[in-house]
Parts: structure tokens; sequence; C-alpha cells
């Protein structure tokens, strides 16, 4: 997933985009609204991190600007210090999509991310699909070119993981924080449970899915790189 951060607080940006990066998140920044537009308006991002308070363009009038003038839907998520409701409803009617306030927590930064591109791709994501590969998330059903794939309990969590961030990398820190927790077990467990999901998704098919980028983690594509 693409993602632009516009936001002209450099701390504020450096952690956004650090923890971004470690989702798997692939980011490009801006620190003005003009510079941010252009990008915008020139580039295909899956989601637009926007701050209100921002030099040259504020926030409503880049989302105006983009609505508008470049005639992008791209979401937008609006960063803002300012709390009250009619500064909300107006972010909103000027074309963002979702609000946070600051200050605010990294993980509900990309959890609203993730359901607001849900929401966009226009399925209220009870199907992930890759490729010939789909997960239906209400019934833990996959299948792969038709055939349903028999998979374990370990098997369902690390394909949707890898599914939802397709077709970005997820780091292997990444992928053992989400299934264990603090409580990680040896090295060699999330290669071992890799191997077996790769043995029903993978194996009896002419295309590999699943791809090691070597000293990173794993993605899930059509493609190796």
């Amino acid at each position: 997933m693409r993602i632009l951060v516009v936001e002209d607080n450099v701390d504020i940006l450096a952690n956004v985009l650090d923890y971004l990066e470690l989702q798997g998140f692939s980011v490009d920044c801006a620190q003005d609204g003009l510079s941010g537009l252009h990008l915008a308006a020139t580039n295909h991002y899956d989601l637009i991190v926007l701050d209100i308070m921002l030099p040259g363009l504020d926030g409503y009038q880049f989302c105006q600007r983009l609505r508008e003038d470049a005639r992008r839907d791209t979401p937008i998520l609006m960063l803002t210090a300012r709390d009250a409701l009619e500064d909300r409803l107006k972010g909103l009617r000027a074309g963002a999509d979702d609000y946070l306030i600051k200050p605010f927590s990294l993980a509900e930064l990309v959890a609203r991310i993730e359901a607001i591109t849900r929401r966009s791709r226009g399925v209220g994501m009870t199907e992930l699909r890759v490729a010939d590969l789909v997960f239906d998330q209400s019934t833990h059903l996959a299948t792969r070119a038709g055939q349903p794939l028999k998979l374990n309990p370990m098997g369902v969590k690390l394909l949707v993981l890898l599914m939802r961030k397709s077709p970005a990398v997820v780091k292997r820190e990444v992928m053992e924080m989400e299934i264990w927790g603090e409580d990680i077990p040896d090295r060699d467990s999330l290669r071992s449970h890799i191997h077996q999901l790769r043995q029903v998704v993978d194996k009896p098919f002419a295309k590999p899915l699943i791809h090691t980028v070597h000293g990173v983690g794993y993605r899930l594509a059509e493609t190796e790189s």
C-alpha cells in the first residue's frame, strides 16, 4: 500500500514515516500543502495522511483542490489539534474521509488507515483477494484457482496478515508481534509456519505467491519484486 504523508512538523513526520515503513507501507512525504498537492495529483496513492495547519496551502484547501481541480478521490485521513465539532465537519465537507485528533497513537493511525482503505475498496472486507487466491473473512474459507485450501489456525492468521498488506513486504518483527504479541517463541517458529503455509498455498500450483525478502520479511503478491 502506498501512502502520502503531508505534515510540516518534522518530529511528527519522522515518527509517522518510521512507523508506517515498519508496518510494511510504502511512504512518500511533503512538508507543505502545495508540494503535497503536486505529489497527490501526479502519483497514485492508496491513502493520504494530511495535516490541516500547513504552510502554503492548508488541509481544507488541499482537499478541495484535490477533489475539484485534480478530480482525485484518493482517501484522506486528516490530522489536527482542533477537536471542535465545527472543525471536524469542515474537514469532512472539504473532502476528508476521516479525522484523527493530535496527539494520537501510531497504532490507532494504522488502524484508521486500514479501515479507510477497506471501505474505499468497496468490500466490507469480507473477502480478501490476491491473484487467484481468495480468503473469505466471514467464513475463514480460503480458495486458490477455485480449489479449497485446508489451513490450520496459524496459517489463517499469517495468510490474512500477508493478504491485507499485499503487495507490501511485511517485516519479520511485525509478523511476530502480530501473531504472538510480546511472547515471541524461538526464531525458527515463523519460518516453520511460513513453510507450512507455502505447502498449502503455493506447492500445488504453478506460480508461487509467497515470496521471501531476505533479511527483511515476506510478501504475498503475483510477482516476486
